[in-house]
């Protein structure tokens, strides 16, 4: 607490009191109106004799005893202030009580009051809340600050919720898998919990971060602008008090016969120290602070986990390379908020210049320049400690990972041809930056793959090197490592089956069986001469073809070929049943469904149903059974759609669940549908049109004419071409032969 001799520190003592601190200023400043409608209407007064100055005097005296409270300690004061009034409102009585003595004034005295003190008075009024609301604007942007760092950490704690639940929703799928699928299903999971500690990683140290915004915000922001409201009410003090000085001196000069009782005003106008009304304030409101509780780590209510930093080999290559960024960010940060701050001091020295009147310019641009150096400051400073509260959050765990590392150059890159992430395998897309690739050893990687990528560069290679070191990257990339969930590994019957990855195809997601045989190896090169194509006719990016139908027991997979030849031969389409069509589409189930909801019906292996209304992408029909009557929904993939003259699409009846039917054992007594019925609500079909002719090459393919529609199975995976199906048959075309309808 201050002492009467000691100038007081708002920003030490009240800390985040800032809205009753600004308030009371404001008080203050609106008070500096109505003293200069006094001298206003004195002017006025001084005019007549000494008994209407003297009824004046007593007015403004009851409109000061109404106002005792508000002006010495505020609107809610934390103790009672009895009878005790400010400094400025004893002044003030001591004032009112002089003029009120002496009532005898002159036409130029009245003149003067009007032009050399209410004038000044209200031009100083208008200036201090000019600066006051500079202040409270910037409270404004503060407390943004803070919400936002609050908000940020609310985020982050929801993506590391979402990736506990999609650990927990792998776990589950590759426990449901089937063997074909299994470790596929395994490797998910896998690559699933290497993300979520990533994700947990960066949570908690947001935690850490947001913790010290906060600090910050109550410790340092916000006290440093109460110290600057309690200086913008000390200086209105002094101002006030120079006008008053200058009122009673015209009150001497103006009234010789008074100089016993103006001197005595002089004299206590200078007792009215500024600091006086702020330690009055401050002792009828110091209030405990009410700090909120630093955060602390939540568990994702699925995937129990305690708040410690995971440390294995793929979370360290994450936390070097974060460490390593994270410290080059706090050297180059630390210049520039340095920088900032000479700048800031450099300003409030020349407001402190203004204030001493050795500087003319306007104070209150003076102090928008201030806040505005200092949002910027606040800005480097939020982003250095940012990366301090990074640096020492891994150090103090894993030490520092960044020593002998060896950080690969890289460099922003919009790859303009296909090029494959040398991390994950995947192909990098995208049209502005969406990859990095190293300067020296020519690396290549996703923009959310760079924080993975280990600090391994052999440094600079030549160009036959770089080509042999990308080969094996991408070999290695393919592949992916067995991870180790459990204390001990088994090697009995009951062990998990190895997570090694096969060449398979990156989008053989629904397990078509028309595309099961393809593979990424490399065919025979065909490169056909587009000199003959029309001149108006746009000519598609050449490559290569598919193998002849003979290799089809065997095939590789090529990229799709170019519209070269554009043959109009008409498309394909399935022979139509010969049996008369009936007047409702009908289909046989594959397998047993039990009904788990209202909207859904129980039907047995084999029974014939009528299929009231198709599958419209979501996964589900709508189907009634003759025998019961019953009417309701079963997964598509569990029914057979039976061929009629115009068959309805059957896109889902293509799925890996109806091909796999076909496989099963002949002695088999019960056939299980797929272990996850498919998800409501999917979305609806896809369409696409044919841009050139196309003439089928194999049994796998559709020729197609220009314009022909299609429902879009799989996009192009990489490898030029599309799954297509029509007429309830999914095939192959190349994929830069259709576009979106």
């Amino acid at each position: 607490m201050a002492t009467l001799d000691v100038a007081p520190h708002f920003g030490a003592e009240l800390k985040d009191a800032f809205k009753p601190v600004n308030n009371w200023v404001s008080h203050g400043i609106g008070w500096l109106d109505e003293i200069q409608q006094f001298y206003r209407e004195r002017s006025v007064i001084e005019k007549e004799y000494a008994a209407k100055m003297t009824a004046l005097c007593r007015k403004y005296n009851d409109r000061k005893a109404k106002k005792i409270s508000t002006l010495s300690v505020g609107d809610t004061p934390s103790m009672t202030p009895g009878s005790l009034e400010s400094a400025s409102l004893t002044t003030w009585t001591t004032q009112l009580t002089a003029i009120e003595a002496h009532a005898s004034e002159r036409d130029q005295f009245g003149t003067d009051l009007v032009v050399q003190i209410a004038e000044p008075l209200k031009q100083a009024a208008a200036q201090y809340e000019e600066l006051r609301k500079c202040h409270v604007d910037f409270h404004a942007k503060l407390e943004k600050e803070r919400d936002s760092s609050y908000s940020e950490l609310k985020k982050v704690k929801g993506k590391y919720d979402g990736a506990c639940q999609e650990v927990e929703a792998r776990r589950k799928k590759m426990e449901s898998s089937f063997d074909h699928s299994k470790s596929k299903a395994q490797a998910a999971y896998q690559q699933q919990i290497l993300e979520m500690n990533n994700v947990k990683n960066t949570y908690l140290i947001s935690i850490n971060v947001t913790n010290k915004l906060k600090e910050r915000f109550y410790h340092e922001y916000v006290p440093e602008l109460l110290d600057g409201l309690q200086d913008l009410n000390e200086t209105r003090v002094a101002k006030l008090n120079s006008i008053w000085a200058q009122a009673a001196q015209l009150d001497k000069n103006y009234l010789t016969k008074s100089v016993e009782h103006m001197s005595n005003l002089l004299h206590e106008i200078p007792r009215n120290l500024p600091h006086l009304d702020s330690l009055m304030f401050l002792r009828h409101n110091t209030t405990p602070l009410q700090e909120p509780a630093n955060a602390g780590f939540e568990p994702s209510p699925v995937w129990h986990d305690d708040e410690a930093l995971i440390t294995d080999e793929t979370a360290k290559v994450f936390l070097r390379n974060l460490l390593s960024k994270s410290k080059t960010q706090v050297r180059d940060l630390r210049v520039e908020t340095d920088q900032k701050r000479r700048e800031v001091e450099a300003a409030k020295k020349v407001r402190e210049a203004i204030q001493q009147g050795r500087d003319k310019r306007s104070e209150v641009e003076v102090v928008r320049s201030i806040f505005f150096l200092q949002e910027t400051l606040h800005e480097l400073d939020r982003k250095r400690l940012t990366a301090e509260v990074e640096t020492s959050t891994i150090m103090s765990v894993v030490g520092d990972l960044s020593l002998g590392a060896r950080n690969h150059n890289f460099k922003s890159q919009t790859f303009k041809i296909p090029t494959n992430c040398d991390l994950c395998g995947e192909r990098i897309w995208g049209l502005s930056a969406k990859g990095f690739d190293c300067r020296d050893c020519g690396y290549t990687c996703h923009s959310k793959c760079e924080m993975k990528v280990p600090a391994e560069c052999p440094g600079e290679q030549t160009k036959e090197e770089k080509k042999k070191l990308k080969a094996e990257r991408q070999e290695l990339a393919n592949s992916t490592p067995t991870l180790d969930l459990e204390p001990s590994s088994s090697s009995g019957p009951t062990g998990a089956p190895s997570l090694t990855r096969k060449d398979t195809m990156n989008s053989l997601s629904s397990g078509y069986a028309v595309s099961a045989n393809r593979s990424l190896s490399t065919a025979t090169s065909l490169s056909p001469s587009t000199a003959e194509l029309p001149a108006s006719t746009p000519t598609p990016p050449a490559t290569e073809t598919k193998p002849s139908a003979a290799a089809a027991s065997k095939r590789n997979r090529v990229l799709a070929p170019p519209p070269a030849q554009y043959i109009n031969s008409p498309p394909s389409t399935p022979t139509l049943s010969s049996k008369p069509a009936s007047s409702e589409p009908r289909g046989k189930m594959l397998y047993p469904y039990q009904a788990q909801g209202d909207d859904e019906v129980t039907v047995q292996e084999g029974d014939d149903i009528v299929i009231v209304e198709p599958d419209d992408g979501s996964g589900w029909l709508r189907v009634r059974t003759p025998a019961t009557g019953n009417e309701g929904l079963v997964p598509a993939s569990y029914v057979e759609v039976l061929p009629m003259e115009r068959p309805a699409s059957t896109y889902s009846t293509n799925s890996s669940a109806s091909a796999s039917a076909s496989t099963l054992p002949a002695g088999s007594s019960k056939r299980i549908g797929p272990a996850v019925a498919p998800r409501r609500g999917a979305k609806k079909l896809a369409y696409v049109e044919a841009l050139y002719d196309y003439e089928a090459r194999s049994d796998m393919e559709w020729s197609m004419s220009e314009g022909d529609r299609f429902v879009l199975v799989n996009r192009d995976s990489g490898d030029g071409w599309a799954d297509v199906e029509r007429g309830g048959v999914t095939k192959s075309v190349p994929a830069n032969y259709i576009q979106d309808v």
